[in-house]
């Protein structure tokens, strides 16, 4: 088969497979995106393994499968940030402060401790629980939207606290690459004054943008001429800040996608956007990116004491969350089955982390077998968030999105 023709059967494979696995998973009363997520285990090289069918020759084909994956998340963030109202966020501000902080905190220091015993170096296990600081919310935001709770106070607060805890964390890497690898040569705390301020620079031009500038660019869009303006404004517009929230800020793509949705949302537009932008990421590019995640992991890679390292990280990447997020909510003034809540909804790794895991690889903090480590963790922590969420909040709605 041709190139093109390649990639053609493997979307469609893994489209029929996301919606197929979606539905069985809403049948038998849980998240659609539980059923996403382990189609693409079966697909990925843990079981079936896709990628290296005989006929599928095409050495780019992964990687374009991985590229629309990364799209999928950009524009599942992107819809998050135009569910959630910002007058609303404002008034859970110091809690998700709180949240987030304190969520960064004991993971580092639950990750570093668990580590110990597996001998590795005091600089290897405080990297390690860098990596596990990270939170990528967007699997909990699926699912939170499925259970119609993204609005409550929970589901602000969880998504809020996930932009602050991914800025602390990436300046906390930023800072420990500076002073502890490259502290040696004399430029690493120059270099980690400058992620501040570009960390800083991004949030200021973000809002600057966003409250000036979007407004009439959605205006001008909705009444042009063309087709689709509103949605192409759109588009143009998540893109434009994934790409300036991580090449220019240093946070995460996803972080500049959900901040645009945020900013959307106060525009003339933003029901007119939400419909095409919603028809345009759940047909398409988000399914791609639930069943990418499974396909990332490979099962088999794991060995020995490598096994008992995973279910270590796997427990402490879970509960130092959970202790940790919940310990702020509680700290914030909620009570303890909310604090439960929130800290629940911050347990999946996504993105973030192996981003971190893969600066790490690149400086030779952590070798090949704690890369797999942190993908299947990343992995198990996104399969067991969808199931802890159903059982911490009760559902309100149907699913709405299979």
């Amino acid at each position: 088969m041709s190139d093109v023709l390649q990639l053609l059967f493997v979307l469609v494979i893994v489209l029929v497979a996301a919606k197929g696995s979606g539905l069985a998973s809403s049948a038998i009363g849980q998240p659609a995106v539980l059923g996403e997520l382990l189609a693409g285990v079966i697909l990925g090289p843990s079981l079936i393994n896709l990628f290296g069918a005989g006929f599928l020759d095409t050495p780019y084909l992964e990687e374009m499968t991985h590229l629309l994956a990364e799209l999928g998340v950009i524009f599942l963030m992107f819809l998050a940030g135009l569910e959630t109202d910002l007058g609303e966020v404002n008034k859970v501000r110091r809690l998700a402060f709180l949240v987030g902080s304190i969520g960064v905190l004991f993971p580092v220091l639950m990750g570093a401790g668990a580590s110990v015993p597996f001998g590795f170096s005091a600089k290897e296990c405080v990297f390690i629980g860098i990596i596990l600081s990270a939170t990528s919310v967007s699997i909990s935001a699926r699912t939170l939207m499925e259970l119609g709770v993204l609005q409550s106070r929970q589901g602000l607060s969880i998504l809020a606290a996930a932009v602050i805890d991914d800025v602390i964390g990436l300046l906390v890497l930023s800072f420990f690459i500076a002073f502890a690898v490259q502290g040696n040569s004399g430029g690493g705390p120059a270099d980690a004054v400058l992620i501040v301020l570009r960390v800083a620079g991004f949030f200021a031009a973000a809002l600057v943008v966003g409250r000036f500038l979007l407004p009439p660019f959605v205006r001008w869009a909705m009444n042009a001429p063309m087709s689709e303006g509103a949605l192409t404004a759109a588009v143009v517009t998540v893109l434009t800040y994934a790409w300036f929230a991580e090449y220019v800020g240093q946070v995460a793509a996803i972080t500049g996608a959900f901040m645009a949705g945020l900013f959307l949302r106060q525009t003339d537009g933003h029901r007119l956007i939400d419909e095409r932008s919603r028809a345009l990421a759940y047909g398409f590019f988000v399914p791609i990116f639930f069943v990418g995640v499974g396909l990332a992991a490979n099962a088999r890679d794991i060995h020995g004491s490598d096994a008992l390292l995973l279910v270590v990280i796997f427990l402490v990447a879970a509960a130092s969350k959970i202790v940790g997020c919940g310990l702020g909510a509680l700290l914030g003034g909620e009570s303890l089955r909310s604090s439960l809540q929130i800290g629940t909804g911050m347990i999946s790794r996504g993105e973030v982390g192996l981003i971190i895991a893969t600066v790490g690889l690149s400086k030779g903090l952590i070798g090949t077998d704690v890369y797999s480590i942190i993908v299947l963790t990343v992995l198990a922590t996104t399969l067991a968030t969808p199931l802890l969420l159903r059982i911490v909040f009760p559902q309100t709605k149907e699913a709405r999105y299979a």
